[in-house]
């Protein structure tokens, strides 16, 4: 009988990680070396930035874990235009997975419309060039909840899920605060079943990732895989 944490087996926890890699100073060798990570743990996917699809996507090849990148990144604040193009070249370059960052500016401005049309540029896009290669491919809305208040937060689920989109989710990680529990329980509470959701941004330790699991996150970024799966060899019973 397989050893669990939280009633969560070791499975379980590593098909709930994006391993992340995605700090503008990391070089070719940390890309490679994070996925070898990702193919060690069989993670959920393989997160990186866009310049290193095609290098994820060749490492990748043959196995379980896909390739999932960033649009947009980490701010939110390119056209719709340049977002859908990014996400399509992505995929033709191998990613199956398109996270990509709500524009911050106009769900703060109350643009409601724009930011839905934003999002629906990178899920046509997407799709579009997914089904050019005969595959199929998923998007991810990240919101950068540091910004938002709750009303806000439903909001820019509500808007997500009009857009199109596969999942909703909390952070960049690259702004002031991640994931928390009150925010990834929140966006379970208004997409229910209806979308998937993905916390990210800080997310550190197994307790973490457990806490999150339990709300309902399908996903969960993180660039501290090899810990998070070492703390759960040494605490599941």
């Amino acid at each position: 009988m397989s050893k669990t944490y939280r009633g969560y087996t070791r499975e379980q926890i590593a098909k709930t990680i994006d391993h992340s890699v995605l700090k503008p100073d990391f070089k070719t060798s940390d890309v490679e070396a994070g996925a070898a990570v990702a193919l060690k743990y069989d993670v959920a996917s393989y997160c990186i930035r866009p310049m290193d699809v095609r290098l994820a996507a060749t490492l990748l090849a043959g196995s379980n874990v896909p390739v999932c990148t960033v649009i947009g990144f980490p701010h939110g604040t390119t056209t719709s235009a340049t977002k859908g193009f990014e996400a399509a070249e992505a995929v033709r370059n191998g990613a199956t997975e398109i996270d990509m960052v709500i524009n911050i500016s106009a769900l703060l401005s109350g643009d409601y419309d724009l930011v839905q049309r934003d999002i629906r540029a990178v899920v046509d896009s997407t799709r579009m060039a997914a089904q050019d290669l005969g595959v199929s491919a998923s998007v991810k809305v990240i919101f950068e909840t540091s910004y938002l208040n709750d009303e806000l937060i439903i909001k820019a689920c509500e808007l997500t899920e009009a857009g199109g989109a596969d999942y909703v989710k909390t952070s960049t990680g690259f702004s002031t605060e991640g994931a928390t529990v009150h925010n990834v329980s929140l966006m379970k509470q208004t997409v229910g079943d209806r979308l998937k959701v993905k916390s990210s941004g800080g997310v550190r330790t197994l307790d973490q990732l457990c806490d999150f699991m339990d709300c309902g996150v399908t996903r969960s970024g993180s660039s501290n895989t090899e810990a998070i799966l070492a703390e759960f060899d040494a605490k599941a019973e």
